[in-house]
């Protein structure tokens, strides 16, 4: 069974049903969710707001963070292994 992906806009948007009264078992079974995702995704909302959980793509700011570094790790390592080509390049020439 594979895992089904939510937009963000429609885990707002079951949150929202929840907060205004509705029961989870009753959401859950209108959207077709399970019931275990949607109380994960409302005591993530309850913890940290809408900011604390992201959908379709978005990432949080530390994650988004850690994607750049990651990012820049990469091009400094293959900055690194031109120059050291480089460098025994020079270093043939000169003897």
């Amino acid at each position: 069974m594979t895992k089904r992906r939510y937009e963000h806009y429609f885990k707002m948007e079951a949150i929202k049903l929840v907060e205004s009264g509705r029961k989870v078992t009753e959401v859950s079974r209108d959207l077709d969710i399970p019931i275990q995702t949607l109380t994960k995704w409302l005591s993530k909302y309850r913890e940290g707001g809408e900011a604390s959980f992201v959908g379709s793509g978005k990432l949080t700011p530390v994650k988004q963070t850690e994607v750049e570094l990651q990012k820049r790790l990469k091009e400094l390592e293959e900055e690194n292994r031109i120059l050291k080509k480089a460098m025994h390049i020079f270093a043939k020439d000169q003897k």
